[in-house]
């Protein structure tokens, strides 16, 4: 049979993830891969699954295993009201609803809001996932400039005043791919510019627990609560193979991103959001954050001082007090795809830049470097190879 005729004109713009492409080349023997965006096994607690999954046994029996609503498992979302309340973000259970991981949210968005043409406002480089989330609905993507403290504002009052713009997508705190966090004060120019032009936005939050210096700041969620749909997961600090997501919604677009979940999977997993309504409520979270990030403060620490002492001193590394990444740009000719293929064949991997870009031509000269997955002594003789492959 002649299957491609069947396919909808959508699938035109749907292509495999570059990231995930890379991961199975480099899932060879003898290869180290700063490539993935996954968190490291060792930061799963699995001395503690046991228990709570006798919790939940006990607690909700049957129930754990039935359908339930689509909004979500109504003590996991009492339990994320209280953590969403420590992040600065006031919100009743009843505003919050829970979905099949982040990336289950941008769905949600996109089919909800994208039209053909529209267009979405992103940051220059921006987060792989939601391209691929949002690619299948046909947007014009309208690029924003960052620099080392984020986005710029002036940038995004710039697009807000030049087009027609649907929504603005960021990732504001220790950003994938570029590690970096938007200051405070940018923060509270941003929230002012998209209140002013009466300008959705997406905040999207999976990083921000993960501090491992200087002092949390909060979400642009605060500052306009009215224009900000606010997403996290916990997948960074609880197990992502459980798929919990969740987000905060203006009242009107919550309504309507429930109807649209309903036509994916009705809700997300009765059981998984049991167990992570436990390991909230019996206080694991807080005991088990200390231990990932003793597990990853290191890991970073040595792949900046590995880039600053191995690297040529025309390659630079963002500043990242937290998160899964570090950004490097070299000089401007420099081909980071030719230094891929070559790392890879020394046995080591990156992801070059340029994937993280709407715009095919920008990036050639960056890469991001992931730390999460390699010990201390790993890292430091991956780095070293890479810059010997420089």
């Amino acid at each position: 049979m002649e299957y491609e005729k069947l396919l909808a004109s959508r699938t035109e713009t749907m292509k495999a993830n570059a990231i995930r492409e890379i991961l199975k080349v480099v899932a060879e023997p003898g290869v180290v891969s700063l490539a993935g965006g996954i968190p490291s096994p060792e930061s799963f607690p699995m001395e503690i699954i046991n228990e709570i999954f006798q919790k939940v046994l006990e607690k909700y029996s049957s129930s754990a295993f039935q359908y339930d609503l689509t909004e979500g498992f109504i003590p996991l979302r009492e339990q994320l009201s209280k953590l969403l309340e420590k992040r600065g973000v006031k919100s009743s259970f009843e505003s919050i609803n829970v979905a099949s991981g982040s990336q289950g949210v941008l769905d949600g968005v996109a089919k909800l809001l994208i039209s053909k043409g529209d267009k979405i406002a992103l940051e220059a480089p921006t987060y792989l996932g939601a391209l691929s989330a949002f690619n299948p609905y046909e947007p014009e993507y309208i690029r924003m400039d960052m620099d080392d403290k984020g986005l710029v504002p002036q940038s995004l009052e710039q697009a807000l005043i030049s087009h027609n713009i649907k929504f603005i997508y960021l990732v504001p705190t220790f950003q994938n791919p570029t590690g970096r966090t938007l200051t405070l004060e940018r923060r509270q120019e941003i929230a002012r510019i998209i209140i002013k032009h009466d300008a959705l936005l997406v905040e999207d939050d999976p990083y921000s627990a993960l501090r491992y210096k200087g002092n949390d700041i909060l979400p642009l969620k605060t500052f306009a609560p009215d224009n900000v749909i606010y997403v996290s997961t916990l997948s960074k600090i609880f197990a992502p193979g459980l798929r919990i997501g969740f987000y905060v919604a203006p009242d009107f677009l919550n309504r309507w991103l429930v109807l649209a979940k309903q036509g994916v999977d009705l809700h997300t997993s009765t059981f998984n959001q049991a167990l992570a309504a436990e390991y909230l409520k019996g206080g694991y979270l807080e005991k088990h954050l200390l231990k990932i990030k003793a597990l990853y403060k290191p890991r970073q620490e040595a792949m900046m001082e590995s880039i600053k002492k191995y690297f040529p001193l025309d390659f630079t590394c963002s500043k990242s007090d937290g998160g899964m990444f570090l950004w490097v740009q070299g000089p401007k000719n420099f081909d980071m795809t030719d230094l891929y293929n070559k790392s890879v064949g020394n046995g080591v991997a990156f992801v070059p830049g340029q994937f993280f870009f709407t715009d095919k031509d920008e990036g050639m000269n960056t890469m991001r470097l992931n730390y999460t997955m390699a010990d201390e002594a790993t890292i430091k003789t991956a780095v070293k190879k890479l810059a010997q492959c420089i």
